[in-house]
């Protein structure tokens, strides 16, 4: 009876021991790490993308912006009020004859063209004067480069009050007409100091 008392304790002290170790909590269990809350100022890094875009190529500038771009202190608006001025200063200069006014404002070979032509002009004794009472509208048409030389062509829609006699006796010719005609002006950007010369005129539409 007593060796089945002993037994006895010693399974109650043996069971006593399991539950003591079994019952306690081994770390951090799921519930606890679920409730953890997240460290202050913590922030969630953006999912890294899979493909990387590539960076948009920018287009080179072209028309006027190309000119800009070549020449910072280029402007539009102030280059077509000198190609308005430089439009009545030749018509006026070219019907009158006056050689010394057109020389500054042409290309070698426009030049030698109007030279040409007042020439012959004289040679037949005709005589002629322009007047235009209103400034010509002004739009830029074209834009071209051939290396440092840059071509822009004007569209003028001028109105002309045109004298012509056909001798210096001879009774007056007036004529009132309107124009349309595509001037090229043409400068070399390498030269700061060179200024706009007229390279060409063409019939344009109206």
């Amino acid at each position: 009876m007593l060796q089945l008392i002993l037994l006895a304790l010693v399974a109650a002290v043996a069971l006593l021991q399991l539950y003591a170790v079994l019952g306690r909590r081994m770390g951090r269990q799921p519930e606890e790490r679920a409730a953890q809350p997240e460290p202050a100022g913590a922030a969630r890094r953006p999912a890294v993308p899979l493909t990387i875009e590539p960076a948009p190529v920018e287009e080179a500038p072209t028309g006027l912006s190309a000119v800009r771009a070549r020449d910072p202190g280029f402007d539009p608006q102030v280059f077509l009020a000198n190609t308005r001025n430089s439009y009545r200063t030749i018509v006026t200069a070219y019907a009158a004859g006056d050689r010394e006014t057109l020389a500054p404002l042409l290309t070698e070979d426009v030049r030698k063209a109007f030279e040409a032509g007042i020439a012959e002009r004289e040679a037949a004794g005709r005589e002629e004067s322009v007047d235009l009472p209103h400034p010509p509208r002004s739009d830029v048409e074209t834009v071209e480069f051939e290396g440092d030389r840059v071509r822009i062509g004007v569209r003028f829609l001028g109105e002309l009050v045109q004298t012509q006699k056909a001798s210096k006796d001879a009774e007056p010719r007036v004529q009132q007409r309107r124009t349309a005609e595509l001037w090229t002006f043409e400068r070399n950007l390498s030269d700061r100091d060179g200024g706009w010369r007229l390279a060409g005129v063409d019939v344009a539409e109206a």
